[in-house]
C-alpha cells in the first residue's frame, strides 16, 4: 500500500478530526507545476528532462511552501497542546488530579493515558514522514534542493514535529506509565516502540515506530558531559541540565532560565532567543530518577549545595543594592 493511502486512512480513522498534511492538495500543486514546466519547454514529457526549474518556481513558489508551512504549524500546535494536557493529568496531585480526571470523563486508570500517548506518538511520526516524502517529491519534480532547504528553515522556526521537546516528554511519559502497570502486574506492555537504553554508560530515548523513522534522543548534557539532571529543553530542541543551561545563559538559578537575555545563544547550535520558551522535562526527570537512582541521588545532594550557595549570593546582592552599599 502506498504511503499516501496509508496516511489518508490513518487520518480518517481518528475519533476526532486532527490537523494534517494535505498530501493530495500538495501533489496537485506539483502536478500543475510539472505540466506548466513541460508546456514551457514545448516538448512532450520526456523520461529524463533536460531543463532545470528556476530558483523560485512561479507555480509552486507561491502556493506549495506557504500551504505546507501552515499545515505543519497546525500539526505541531495541536500535538504540543494535546501532550501538555496529557502531562497535566499525569503530573497533577491531590484534588487537582481528580478534577482533571472528572473533566475528561474517562476511566480513572493509566490504560487510557498509555493509549492516548501511543496515539500521539503515532500522530507525530506519521506526519513527519508525510512532510519528508512531499518535500522529497518537490525536489524530484524541480531537480533542486529547495525542499531540503525549506526543512532546514522550518527547524529554525521550531515547527518541525520531531524537534518538539513535548515529544521527548511524551516518550518518557509512555515508558513511565507502561513500567508502572507492568510492575503492578495489571497488564502487559501495550507498545514497545519507545525504549530507554544505556549504551557505554550513555542514556538515550529511542522510538522506532516506523521503519523509515527512528527517533533517538541523547540524554547526555553537552556542557557537563554527564547524564542530564533536572533536564530542560530549549526552543531549538537541545536538552541540558537546568543548572548548566542557567550557567550558559548567564543567569542564576534564583532568576530562572527564562530571565536570560534574548541574545544569549544555545551552547550547541548557537541559535539566539531559545531560552524564553524553555520546557522543564518533568516526565524525563521521573524516568531518569528511577532508572539512574544512585546517580540521581548523588547529583541531588551536590546541586542542593550549589542552589543554596547561589540563593545566598543572590539575596546578599539584593540586600547590598537595597542599602546602597
Amino acid at each position: 500500500m502506498k504511503f499516501g493511502k496509508t496516511y489518508q486512512e490513518y487520518m480518517q480513522g481518528r475519533e476526532r478530526e486532527l490537523p494534517g498534511v494535505g498530501l493530495k492538495n500538495l501533489k496537485k500543486i506539483l502536478k500543475k507545476c510539472r505540466t506548466n514546466l513541460h508546456s514551457q519547454d514545448d516538448h512532450p514529457l520526456p523520461a529524463l528532462p533536460t531543463f532545470n526549474c528556476p530558483p523560485q518556481c512561479p507555480v509552486c513558489g507561491g502556493s506549495f511552501f506557504p500551504s505546507l508551512l501552515m499545515e505543519m504549524s497546525a500539526v505541531v500546535g495541536c500535538f504540543n497542546e494535546r501532550v501538555q494536557k496529557l502531562l497535566d493529568i499525569h503530573l497533577a496531585k491531590g484534588f487537582k488530579k481528580y478534577y482533571a480526571w472528572f473533566n475528561r470523563k474517562v476511566e480513572k486508570d493509566h490504560v487510557a493515558l498509555i493509549q492516548e500517548g501511543q496515539d500521539l506518538v503515532t500522530y507525530a511520526m506519521i506526519n513527519s514522514i508525510a512532510v519528508r516524502k512531499i518535500l522529497k517529491k518537490y525536489d524530484k519534480v524541480h531537480y533542486s534542493k529547495q525542499g531540503q532547504e525549506f526543512k532546514s528553515r522550518v527547524q529554525k522556526m521550531h515547527i518541525e514535529i520531531l524537534q518538539s521537546p513535548w515529544l521527548c516528554e511524551l516518550v518518557a511519559l509512555h515508558i513511565n506509565l507502561r513500567e508502572t502497570q507492568v510492575k503492578k502486574g495489571k497488564m502487559a506492555a501495550l507498545f514497545d516502540g519507545c525504549l530507554f537504553t544505556i549504551t557505554n554508560g550513555k542514556p538515550s530515548l529511542t522510538c522506532d515506530l516506523f521503519d523509515s523513522v527512528k527517533l533517538d534522543i541523547d540524554l547526555t548534557c553537552s556542557i557537563c558531559l554527564d547524564t542530564v539532571f533536572d533536564s530542560v529543553a530549549l526552543n531549538c530542541g537541545h536538552i541540558f541540565c537546568y543548572i548548566c543551561a542557567c550557567s550558559a545563559a548567564s543567569v542564576t538559578i534564583v532568576d530562572g532560565i527564562k530571565a536570560a537575555h534574548p541574545k544569549e545563544k544555545c551552547p550547541l547550535c548557537r541559535e539566539a532567543g531559545v531560552y524564553e520558551g524553555a520546557v522543564h522535562l518533568e516526565e524525563l526527570n521521573i524516568l531518569l530518577s528511577r532508572r539512574c537512582h544512585e546517580y540521581w541521588e548523588q547529583r541531588l545532594q551536590s546541586e542542593r549545595a550549589e542552589r543554596i550557595q547561589q540563593a545566598k549570593e543572590h539575596w546578599e546582592k539584593q540586600c547590598r543594592a537595597f542599602m546602597g552599599v
